[in-house]
Order: C-alpha cells, then structure tokens, then sequence
C-alpha cells in the first residue's frame, strides 16, 4: 500500500496592485473536506485523485488546501505567516507517506517571501526528508525558481492558454509520482530565457506559442520522457526570478533533458517580437465606439484583469464612455464594496446617488459619481461556467446608471469566463458593448459571437503595456523592457539522490 499525500497552497498576485490580499481571501480546506471538494470539479487535484482512486494500492492522505478566491495583490505578511504555518504543520501532523502531491501556482509573493511556494516545498523536503519523491503541479505562468525545482522530484505544467488542462494536469502529475514510486529516477533540465510575453499568440491552440508547447507535448510523451513544457511567468508579478522558463523531467537522461530544453527554448525566443498586444488608447477606443455597429462589442481591459491580480475597481473605461457620450447599452464589471453596500441599504427599485471605483487602487482611479437605479442584489455565491467550482464575489449588485448597466461586486472575482454577470440575471449578448476584464477568455465566451474585441491601453496593475509598471526586480536586461536583449541557453540541471 502506498500512501500520498496531498496539499495545495495556490495565488496569483500583481505586485502592482497596492491592495495587499489577506487570508480570507483563500478557501482553506483540510481532511476529508478537501477530498470530498476536489472530487466534485475538474480542477488539478480532481485529475489527480482520479487517478489515484482507480488504484487499490494507494492510500490517500488529505494535509491542507489554502486556495485563492481570485488573484489579487502581494499577500500580507500575517497572512502569508499564518496559511505557511497551517500548510507545514499539516505535513508535519501526517502519518509517514511515500509520496507526495502538492498542487501549487507559481506566481505568488508576499510581503516578505518573494517565493512562498520555493519555500513551502523547501519546509516540506525539511520535515519529510530526502527520501520521499515530491511532484507539483504548476500553472505555466509560474516563476520557475530554482528553489523549487531543487527541492522537488519533478514539476508538471500546464499545456493550455487560456487554461483547460486543469484536470489533465493533475492526471499526469499523479501518473508521474506513480512512476517514480516503481523506480523512475528523475532529471530536470531549466533554460532561462529573458522575455516577458502577452498576447494572442499566446494562445496555445492557434498562436506561435503552441508550436512550442507541442514540442514539449512530445518530449514528455516520448522514450524516457517524464515531463515538460514552458512557464511564460506572470509578468505583473516582479520578482527576482520572473523570466520565462523552458524546462524538460526525463528518466535519469540527463543529454536527453539538456538537449530539449534548449530545442524548447530556441523554438521561442524568435517568436517573442510577435508575443504583444496591439493596444489603442482610451481616445482611440472612444472613436471606434462611435461607429456603428450591428452586433456586440467586447472593450477588453486586461489591464484591469482580477484573474491576473488586478484590482479589479478601475472605471477608466466607464469614465471615457460617459465623457464621450456613448449612448450604446453597456455591461460593466467593477468591485466596489462600498456602492453595493448603498445598494443593499436602498434596496431593489430604489433609486441612489453614489461613487463608483477607486476604492482598491486610489492612485490610478478616482471615483466616479453616478446616480442610478438598483436593479439586482445577490449573495455572490455562484458557479463557475469554466469548472464548476464555487465563486465568491461577495455581496454584489446591479444598477442601471444612464446606459450602463454595473454588475459590482465587494470582492474581485475571476472574469474570464461570463460567470458573474450570470450570476447577476446579466447576458453579455444582450448588449451593444461589453466590458471584458481579461486577456483571454475561451474563444466561445466572447470572440466567437462579439462583432470586435478592443484591446484598450488602459491604467491597471496588470496592464499588458508592460514598460508602463515599472518593474525593479526581475532580471534586466529582459524584452521587452529593454533592447537589443540577446539570449545565449544556459542549462541548469537538476536531480536529487
């Protein structure tokens, strides 16, 4: 019988977002609960648990799961003291186990831990020893640190942008710490490479991205192949190591790891030209508006994207519509705690004098006075379109001000996907424009059906006009913050025991 163990510990962070996350902004599960919730979606450690449940030889061990609600700003420092405290002292209060999955993000930071989860898997080898294989499981836009690659046995990312390899990702992780336990000696081969990307050819199905991706498809699937793929990082979170990463897991072939992540590697590092966003300002976006149009249009505010750790209370774009004179029927998601607390207060019908944005984020957006009429109230409890999963928004509400209707919530929420505005008795396609707080959202959620998708260089801490945050951790030099970047591929090589 072998016995794993499972903890999770996962957040998204911009740097740039002023507003610190704290620790009810995670749902923290331990035990069976954590066991009985992720086998009800299809997320990494549902993948995961589904492969282990088919096996009669393996015992699982439930430790600690702290996942974000959404991504959000650099986590408070008691916060991130009390969720790394709770996460090593359920490894420590475990019975022994032979191997161990850890479900992780990468792009997390605190106030002072510019890694956490390099540290949460160093604390792990520290209580566990040496001897029990460690496999985590990564989002590909995580900073692959050196720390964590040392300290674990092997990594597994995802595939997919935007993301729908959730479930498969734990799969394969599972089936990797399964063949480690029957004897698979693991070597990991890291290339640095200097570039920061956003953009749709990012997106792994039809952009120049996925022609990457399938090399380390192939790789991992291949003789002695155990795992691979790339981590783009996420380019709002400024730390030390934030660059992207090719990275290859092989069985004991360590030739085999160098020479394929470097051929991963140099499959990028030409394309990165063609790896940004083509942004219109705000004027720009103003004067396209004005142009008739037959169907729905998607304004796209990614620099506002709560699923990249945005704040989500920007109203730029509200702003510029309302000084323009826009008078086309508007969908606009904002988090404003505040304003639906008036909403609440008034009630359904009532009609309310308020502010609207620059709650979080003071110092790019100034409120936004309105007067409008209180349409919906809800609890913020829903269901994810996307997993499944259960979403929180906190109380939110509905009002029409003018043409614009505000689908406000008291919490960010995750926007790439149409969710919330369900949520709110809201259907984008119902309106003549919508407000898109994403970069990317499954084709079908909006680019499939909207008549254009507006890109807008807008103010916000995840802002793809990435020289207008003012990085001063990562590397330098590094594109597209610098030029005439060279990339020569240094191999680092990996292997415990």
């Amino acid at each position: 019988m072998r016995r794993i163990l499972i903890a999770e510990c996962k957040q998204e962070v911009s740097t740039f977002n002023p507003h610190l996350s704290q620790y009810a902004d995670f749902r923290v599960r331990c035990g069976q609960e954590l066991l009985n919730y992720h086998r009800s979606v299809r997320n990494e450690i549902g993948g995961a648990l589904s492969v282990f449940d088919q096996r009669a030889d393996v015992e699982i061990v439930p430790a600690y799961s702290a996942c974000f609600i959404t991504s959000g700003g650099t986590l408070a420092a008691d916060a991130w003291q009390r969720i790394a405290r709770e996460f090593i002292e359920s490894i420590r209060s475990a019975p022994p186990v032979d191997g161990v999955y850890l479900c992780m993000h990468g792009a997390m930071a605190s106030q002072e831990e510019l890694d956490p989860e390099g540290f949460l898997l160093a604390e792990t080898r520290r209580v566990l020893g040496d001897a029990v294989p460690i496999v985590v499981s990564l989002d590909l836009h995580g900073i692959l640190t050196d720390r964590m690659v040392e300290h674990s046995d092997a990594i597994v990312a995802y595939h997919t942008y935007p993301h729908v390899d959730f479930f498969e990702t734990g799969e394969r992780a599972a089936r990797l710490l399964m063949k480690i336990l029957a004897g698979a000696r693991p070597v990991t081969a890291k290339v640095a490479i200097p570039a920061l990307v956003r953009g749709d050819e990012l997106i792994t199905a039809t952009g120049l991205f996925g022609d990457s991706i399938r090399i380390a498809q192939q790789v991992e699937a291949g003789p002695n192949g155990l795992s691979a793929g790339m981590f783009i990082g996420n380019p709002f979170t400024d730390v030390p190591a934030l660059q992207t990463y090719s990275f290859v897991v092989t069985d004991n072939d360590i030739e085999l790891a160098e020479r394929e992540a470097v051929r991963i590697a140099e499959s990028f590092w030409p394309n990165r030209h063609r790896m940004k966003v083509p942004l219109i300002s705000l004027d720009e976006m103003a004067a396209q508006m004005r142009q008739p149009r037959a169907g729905t249009v998607a304004v796209v505010d990614a620099a506002d994207a709560t699923s990249s750790g945005a704040s989500g209370d920007s109203n730029a774009i509200l702003r510029k519509l309302v000084e323009c004179g826009y008078r086309g029927r508007t969908l606009l998601p904002i988090v404003d705690a505040p304003a639906v607390q008036q909403a609440f207060a008034a009630g359904v019908g009532a009609t309310i004098s308020t502010y609207v944005g620059g709650t979080l984020d003071a110092r790019r957006f100034q409120p936004l006075a309105i007067q409008g009429i209180v349409r919906h109230l809800a609890d913020g409890l829903f269901r994810s379109e996307s997993f499944g999963e259960v979403w929180d928004s906190g109380p939110s509400a509905v009002i029409d001000f003018e043409n614009f209707t505000l689908a406000i919530s008291s919490r960010a929420v995750s926007l790439y996907d149409r969710s919330f505005f369900y949520s709110l008795g809201q259907n984008p396609r119902n309106f003549a424009a919508v407000v898109v707080k994403s970069p990317h959202c499954q084709h079908h959620m909006f680019a499939d059906w909207c008549e254009a998708m507006i890109p807008v260089d807008a103010p916000g801490s995840s802002s793809a006009n990435l020289a207008y945050l003012g990085h001063t951790r990562c590397p330098r030099p590094i594109f597209p913050l610098d030029h005439d970047v060279e990339f020569h591929p240094i191999v680092k090589i990996f292997r415990r025991g």
